[in-house]
């Protein structure tokens, strides 16, 4: 009881960078610059998606889902890593640790999800076009959202409460940029052989087990793909699936990296820069991947951009 009210209110370390403390600029630069391309990227994505009626797709509604959530997910985390690597505080209070440990593994969570719901989108609009609109209807569209943020906020509210009963022993240093949940292992005293156990194999359920299914869709889709005869049908649909692909790969291989690796084992300053991989650049470069390579959202841009002059 004493070392949970000294916890509580003394609040934590966030050490960052700080035994580096010539990259700090550095890094409070690159992250404030990920971070404002975040908010302009996934805004973007999200204001698009709800003007222009030619978006107005269960693949443009899922895409607007991740974009607020990666909005969301960014705005968890990178503030707090701003104020801490532009001065020599790098307190933050026992609240906003805990309030940032189960948002984080929240979004994170339901990413994972979501990311699935994208593929069996993308596997129904290749190998099932003609029974697309009908499977892929609005009921079952904010079904399959439902079931992505309420899936991520039940396995948040379980692993981060189970985290929290860890003893820390006036342990107040987290050795990382943020937060979150392989951190706060490494901070306990006690034996956490069990929150490791649980922390596996809830990971397991919400990475590697989602990934081999995207991978298996993605199959199937290659074979769809190759039956097209039209060579624009072909590479649309590879367009489109690359796309996904390449943010299921970004997000999924440094969420397996980050929490899937013995927490007490894994390399410190390696786990904090995972950890920054997939909280701010994963976010910031999915919009990029999204739009550079698709022409119905560059089309949609122009189309906004072109009534701004006409009203200007």
């Amino acid at each position: 009881m004493a070392d949970t009210n000294y916890s509580f209110s003394e609040g934590f370390i966030l050490m960052g960078v700080s035994d580096h403390p010539q990259l700090e600029i550095i890094f409070f630069i690159v992250i404030l610059f990920s971070y404002l391309l975040t908010l302009l990227g996934n805004s973007t994505i999200i204001l698009l998606s709800c003007l222009d009626a030619r978006l107005h797709t269960p693949m443009y509604f899922f895409l607007s889902n991740l974009s607020s959530l990666d909005l969301a997910f960014t705005t968890s985390s990178v503030p707090q890593m701003l104020i801490n690597l532009w001065g020599p505080d790098k307190t933050i209070s026992y609240g906003g640790c805990v309030t940032q440990l189960y948002v984080f593994l929240w979004l994170g969570a339901t990413e994972c999800i979501l990311l699935v719901v994208m593929a069996f989108d993308r596997y129904v609009a290749v190998c099932r076009p003609l029974h697309y609109t009908t499977i892929m209807n609005p009921r079952l569209c904010w079904l399959l959202a439902a079931i992505a943020w309420l899936g991520g906020l039940s396995n948040s509210v379980i692993q981060s409460t189970f985290t929290l009963q860890l003893p820390l022993c006036g342990h107040r240093r987290v050795d990382s940029f943020l937060c979150e949940v392989p951190a706060m292992i490494k901070l306990a005293c006690g034996d956490t052989s069990l929150n490791e156990a649980v922390l596996n194999g809830v990971c397991t359920f919400f990475t590697a087990v989602p990934l081999s299914i995207i991978l298996i869709s993605y199959c199937y889709i290659a074979q769809a793909v190759l039956k097209i005869r039209s060579a624009e049908g072909q590479r649309k649909a590879f367009n489109t699936c690359l796309s996904h692909l390449v943010v299921v790969l970004l997000f999924y291989g440094s969420a397996i990296y980050g929490y899937l690796l013995p927490a007490k084992t894994s390399s410190q300053d390696q786990g904090k820069f995972i950890s920054l991989f997939y909280s701010v650049i994963t976010p910031m470069v999915n919009p990029l991947i999204y739009t550079l390579r698709n022409k119905e959202v560059k089309g949609a841009l122009r189309r906004l951009l072109g009534k701004g002059r006409e009203l200007g």
